[in-house]
């Protein structure tokens, strides 16, 4: 059986989008994404989802930083349409709610609510997490911003549903393995992942990108990094559309190379349906 790990508690968007890409694995919370990676590094579980970026909030910072020493590989990608609910404990009204918990992100994609309701917030590590705080505390003060699962887990009552700023507020997650197990180039559509540094020369950046724009490889994101005290060196994690046996790709990494210090392909995954939505 696959055991598959997340950072967060069952009830979490994690544990929810473990679930869809490995119905009935084991699961295996953890409190922190260092000790979800770790727990892959040492053989106690078989894969880690992560959330890389949100639709709203943007990316989550500590997992690029965290990717590049993990020694792990992307092997696949999943998008999950995210969802909140504003919950406390049974018989609890919104009128007697005072403070809201769950994680800051979640607080961020649901300022609309906080605002109309005023409330004071508080941050939870996770947004499941939150609900158990609020079900341990049973004060009809307090509620949580979590997905709807966790209301069922923890008998909370919902007290207002669906109150995500943005509709189609959605979250990337990444499946990382100690394998590469890069997908075959059969023509469907493919993303790479990689990390490079550049070699400290004038206009290194613009000569590295040259060749995707040369080639017509679509970059879609790119992020830097500063490395260790000094300012000089920056790495850089980029995603683009294509296999690199792809004669095109192939080229784009070719001069990619000549001006890099380092490459390093994270990963050679399909891509997930929900890029081809236009």
């Amino acid at each position: 059986m696959t055991t598959v790990t997340y950072q967060g508690e069952p009830g979490s968007n994690s544990a929810t989008a473990a679930r869809a890409l490995y119905p009935g694995s084991a699961e295996l919370p953890c409190t922190s994404f260092e000790q979800a990676l770790e727990a892959v590094t040492l053989g106690t579980a078989d894969v880690a989802v992560i959330p890389v970026d949100n639709s709203a909030a943007g990316r989550v910072a500590d997992v690029h930083h965290l990717l590049p020493e993990s020694g792990l590989f992307i092997v696949a990608e999943y998008f999950l349409a995210i969802r909140f609910d504003l919950m406390g404990v049974p018989g609890a009204t919104l009128d007697q709610v005072e403070c809201v918990r769950s994680h800051v992100h979640a607080l961020g994609q649901c300022r609309k609510l906080l605002r109309e309701g005023g409330w004071r917030t508080l941050v939870s590590d996770d947004t499941a997490g939150a609900a158990r705080e609020v079900a341990e505390l049973g004060d009809p003060r307090h509620a949580a911003l979590a997905p709807p699962a966790a209301a069922g887990l923890h008998g909370l009552e919902v007290l207002r549903a669906g109150v995500e700023d943005d509709p189609d507020n959605t979250t990337r997650f990444v499946v990382l393995s100690r394998d590469a197990a890069p997908a075959p180039d059969t023509g469907e559509p493919t993303m790479t992942s990689l990390f490079f540094s550049v070699r400290n020369i004038p206009s290194a950046l613009y000569k590295t990108l040259g060749g995707f724009a040369t080639s017509g490889v679509n970059l879609t994101k790119i992020e830097s990094y500063q490395m260790g005290a000094g300012l000089n060196a920056s790495r850089f994690y980029v995603e683009i559309e294509g296999h690199p046996d792809d004669e095109r790709v192939a080229l784009a990494l070719h001069e990619l190379r000549f001006f890099s210090s380092e490459v390093r392909i994270l990963g050679v995954y399909p891509a997930h349906p929900h890029r081809l939505k236009g």
